[in-house]
C-alpha cells in the first residue's frame, strides 16, 4: 500500500508544535516521518526527539532518520549493534553517507529489523554493490533527496531514470513533495519549499504528490518541509493513491446527462494515442441511448472536456480531453475544464491508463 509521509525537524520548534503536527497528520491518513538523528552530545534535543518517536509509534508511524557516521560515533555504536536505534523508536535509517556496501547489507540482517533505506537521487551503482553482498532485500528501501535551493531538485528526466533502477529490483521507493505553507528544513535555507523534483516547486501540493503517484515509480510520499497546513494534509488524505483524479470544472451549459458521463465513467485512454486528444471512447458505447444537442461549440484549447453531440453519429458520446488548441466543426460540445493548475499532468497520462473526473 502506498503511504503518505510529514518530515518533523524538532530542533526548531517546540516539542509541542511537533507534536501537534504528527497527531494531525495521524488523522489524515499519514504512516511515515522523515527526521535527522542529531548527535547524541546535545541531550536536550536527543531527548526531544526520543518522545517525539514515542508518541509516532503510538500513532501508527515509522520513523525513519538521515543519519552520518558522526551519529554513529556519539552513540558509540558500529554498524553490528543497532539497538539503541530501535529504543530510539526509530524503524529505520536513511545512510546518506554510506559505508562500502557489506556493511549495508550486515545491517539489514540486524535483530531489531530495521529498514535501510538509501539515497536514490545519486544515480550510481551503489545499490547494485549493497544487493550483491546479498542483503536482505525486504530491509532494503529507497528515497530521493530534497532540494532546499531554488534550481538544484532534480530533473524529470534524472528522476524517472533513477526511480526505476530502484523500481526494477522491487524495492519500495518515496520522494519529496513540497508544502506551500512550510518553513522549515533540516537547515536554514528554504528557497521555494524541498521538492524532489526541480518543477514541482510552487506547484499545489496535491498536483505534486499525483505526478509523483501517477509515474508508477513512487510508492510513498512525503511532505519535505514543515508545517504543511492541515487543509494540505487533508488534501492529501483524500487522494487516490492509486488511479490518477483530475479536478474539472462544469461550463454552465453542460447538461445532467453530460456531467453524469465526465464523473461516473471509469474512463481509460486508448491504446492507439493521439497527439491531440485523451480518447475515452467507452462512453458512447454505456450513454448511446442520450441524445446529445449541440451547445458550447467553440474553438477547443488545452483542457478542455469534450463530449461529441449528435452531429457526429458515430463518435455520439464519445468523452475526449483536449491536449492543445483545436478548431471544432461545431460537432463537439466543451462540457467542462480540467482546472489550470493539474493540466500539467495530462501530458502524463499513458496509453490505457485509468483515470477519473471529479468536480472542484
Amino acid at each position: 500500500m502506498r503511504k503518505l509521509g510529514i518530515s518533523v525537524f524538532p530542533q526548531h520548534v517546540s516539542l509541542e508544535e511537533s507534536m501537534n503536527y504528527i497527531e494531525t497528520a495521524a488523522k489524515y491518513g499519514f504512516s511515515r516521518i522523515f527526521t535527522c538523528l542529531i548527535s547524541a552530545n546535545d541531550k536536550e534535543e536527543f531527548a526531544k526527539l526520543e518522545k517525539i518517536c514515542q508518541r509516532a509509534n503510538e500513532l501508527g508511524f515509522e520513523v525513519i532518520a538521515d543519519v552520518d557516521p558522526t551519529v554513529f560515533e556519539s552513540l558509540n555504536i558500529t554498524y553490528q549493534e543497532l539497538d539503541r536505534f530501535k529504543e530510539i523508536g526509530l524503524s529505520g535509517l536513511r545512510l546518506d553517507l554510506g559505508f562500502s556496501g557489506s556493511e549495508e547489507a550486515a545491517m539489514s540482517f540486524d535483530d531489531n529489523d530495521l529498514m535501510i533505506e538509501l539515497n536514490i537521487s545519486n544515480g550510481t551503482k551503489y545499490v547494485d554493490n549493497i544487493l550483491s553482498y546479498q542483503a536482505n532485500v525486504s530491509n532494503i528501501i529507497g528515497c530521493h533527496n530534497f532540494y532546499p535551493r531554488r534550481y538544484t531538485a532534480l530533473s524529470r528526466e534524472h528522476f524517472l531514470k533513477t526511480s526505476k533502477q530502484f523500481k526494477d529490483m522491487n524495492l519500495r521507493t518515496a520522494a519529496f513533495v513540497s508544502s506551500n505553507s512550510g518553513e522549515y528544513g533540516p537547515w536554514f535555507v528554504v528557497d521555494g519549499g524541498l521538492p524532489t523534483l526541480e518543477e514541482h516547486r510552487g506547484q499545489d501540493i496535491v498536483v505534486q504528490a499525483k505526478d509523483l503517484w501517477n509515474t508508477g515509480l513512487i510508492d510513498d510520499v512525503i511532505v519535505g518541509n514543515m508545517f504543511a497546513s492541515e487543509e494540505e494534509l487533508k488534501a492529501l488524505g483524500e487522494l487516490n493513491r492509486n488511479e490518477l483524479t483530475l479536478r474539472v470544472e462544469f461550463l454552465p451549459g453542460a447538461t445532467d446527462v453530460e456531467k453524469e458521463l465526465v464523473l461516473t465513467q471509469k474512463h481509460f485512454n486508448r491504446g492507439d494515442v493521439s497527439a491531440y486528444v485523451i480518447r475515452s471512447t467507452m462512453t458512447r458505447v454505456h450513454f448511446k441511448q442520450f441524445d446529445f444537442p449541440a451547445h458550447d461549440t467553440a474553438q477547443i484549447e488545452l483542457g478542455d472536456v469534450t463530449v461529441d453531440n449528435n452531429g457526429y453519429e458515430r463518435y455520439k458520446g464519445e468523452m475526449q480531453v483536449a491536449l492543445q488548441t483545436m478548431e471544432n466543426s461545431g460537432n463537439t460540445n466543451i462540457v467542462a475544464r480540467i482546472i489550470p493548475e493539474e493540466r500539467y499532468l495530462l501530458e502524463q497520462i499513458r496509453p490505457w491508463q485509468h483515470f477519473r473526473l471529479i468536480e472542484k
